[in-house]
Order: structure tokens, then sequence, then C-alpha cells
């Protein structure tokens, strides 16, 4: 069973939860940046939240089915056509030989999920199908691809009404953050005015981090390499702050002065160039 790529959009790739365990040799973590909306997802085809996903950013692709299998799509807003008739996301809908699904273009937000029944099938490496080259042979989508999936488990009997898809928490400018390995190297002033500041993402922003367009007078020493994570903050000397994503390398020599929590590396995933965000710390008393 497959779905053949007919034009692979801006930026779709195929993802999970990423690879866990091999950060000492330097692969990055990868997998979907907004972990909920890939849940839900897969949940509404009948799936574990971890099943292979389609991954959409910004526009996305035109997809030919080649056999009968359930479908759905999970994000906040999109226009997504089958075969020229609009269908609504956080909806499963089956589809047959020769359907054409189209996603025109994501409205709201700038991820969008794709899951089908049984998961996406593609190749297993360092024990996920996260696209990330040189691990994958591509980072996305070509044109032509064919995607192979798991043959398809009936479930028209079962229904989903008990799945809230939480659109509203997307809307939140707050940013929870726990303390970094060096915020006490922070003063309480520096540490006021990053928690007063509104800042606006950058048009630095990718899978790999998040660039913030506001400097902070940074005057902390440099650090030696050590370990970061996705959701890792990093003060740079010249005032920069960088977020760091999904793809992010494993290793970095800026201070890591926040830690993001999990819900919020998922909100960020789906903040655009010019979208307004806030710290708020966690766990921390003066």
């Amino acid at each position: 069973m497959s779905i053949k790529v007919k034009q692979p959009g801006l930026l779709t790739s195929v993802q999970d939860f990423g690879r866990t365990g091999f950060a000492s040799y330097g692969v990055p973590q990868s997998g979907v940046m907004d972990r909920y909306s890939a849940k839900i997802a897969n949940l509404l085809v009948g799936n574990t939240e971890y099943e292979a996903v389609l991954e959409i950013t910004m526009m996305g692709p035109t997809l030919v089915f080649e056999e009968e299998m359930l479908v759905a799509l999970a994000g906040l807003e999109a226009v997504a056509t089958l075969n020229d008739e609009k269908i609504e996301l956080l909806r499963p809908f089956e589809v047959k030989n020769g359907d054409v699904l189209q996603i025109k273009q994501i409205t709201k937000g700038i991820r969008l999920y794709l899951a089908v029944n049984g998961g996406f099938q593609t190749e297993m490496k360092l024990k996920s199908r996260s696209m990330y080259e040189p691990i994958t042979k591509t980072s996305s989508l070509q044109k032509g691809d064919q995607l192979h999936i798991a043959e398809y488990r009936d479930t028209k009997e079962k229904t989903f009404a008990h799945l809230k898809y939480e659109a509203e928490k997307y809307a939140s400018e707050a940013i929870e953050v726990y303390p970094g390995p060096e915020f006490d190297f922070l003063t309480d002033a520096m540490i006021d005015k990053l928690l007063q500041q509104t800042f606006s993402i950058s048009k630095n922003n990718s899978r790999m981090a998040y660039q913030l367009e506001e400097k902070i007078e940074n005057n902390l020493k440099p650090i030696l390499t050590q370990p970061v994570l996705p959701g890792t903050v990093q003060f740079t000397p010249g005032g920069n702050l960088i977020i760091l994503m999904r793809d992010a390398q494993t290793t970095g020599g800026y201070p890591r002065i926040f830690q993001l929590t999990e819900e919020s590396i998922n909100l960020l995933a789906q903040k655009k160039q010019g979208d307004a965000i806030q710290f708020q710390l966690k766990n921390y008393e003066r």
C-alpha cells in the first residue's frame, strides 16, 4: 500500500517522535515539532501516538492515494481538498484508489500533521523514521516519492468523539521555561529584563532553532561546549536568544539560560515570523 507524492509542498517530511540514545554520536533527536498535534492526528485514525506522520509546513503537498485507507489532518487551520472538495481538519476520512488530496495552505499556525491508519512505513534509521539528512537521504519529500504504509485496518466501527483538540492554548504568548544550567550566571536585572520583555520570532526560524528578534545586553562569560537539547535557550555574546528545536545540534558553547517545557516546544512550533512570545519562569524563587 502506498501514496504517491505528486507535489511535495514547501517542506513536508516524515516524522515520528525522533531518535533517542544517539546524542553522544552527534545525532540530533529530530521528530515532530508539535508532538501534541501529531498525537491527535494519530489517535484520530486509531494509531498509537508514536506512529510516523507527515509534518507539513506552511504550504502542503499534493498526494495521490493508491489504496483505500483512513486519513486524518490535525493542526490549527488549513485549506485542504479531497478530489477538489473541501475537507475538515480533525475528522478522519476514508480515501480510495486514485483519490487526490491537496493541502493548499496553512492559514493558522505553521504546521499541520497527516496521519494514516497503520502509520507510514518508510525506512527505519537509528530506531526512527524521522527524516533528517544525512541520516536519511533527504530532509523532506521529493516529487515522485512513494510512501509505503501498513495494511489498512478497518476502524469504521470506532468513534473518536472523546478526542478534543485544545486549539485555544496555541493563542498564548506565554512560553514556560525552567532555569537552565547557566541560569545562575544571570544578574537579577538581566532576569527581570528577560521575563518582562516581549520577544518576536525572527525570520531565522527552522526545525533546528528559532532566533528571537530583540536583543538583551549580555556580559556573561563564555562556557566550554556542553550538551544541549530541544528546548534549550542559548544566550549569545551579542545578546541574541536562540531556542533550539527538534533538529538542533547536540552540543553548544553558549550559556544555556532556560529550558522550555515540552508543551512550550509544541506551542512554539506553531509560531511564525513576527509572532510574539514572553518567557514565564517555573519553579524559581529568589
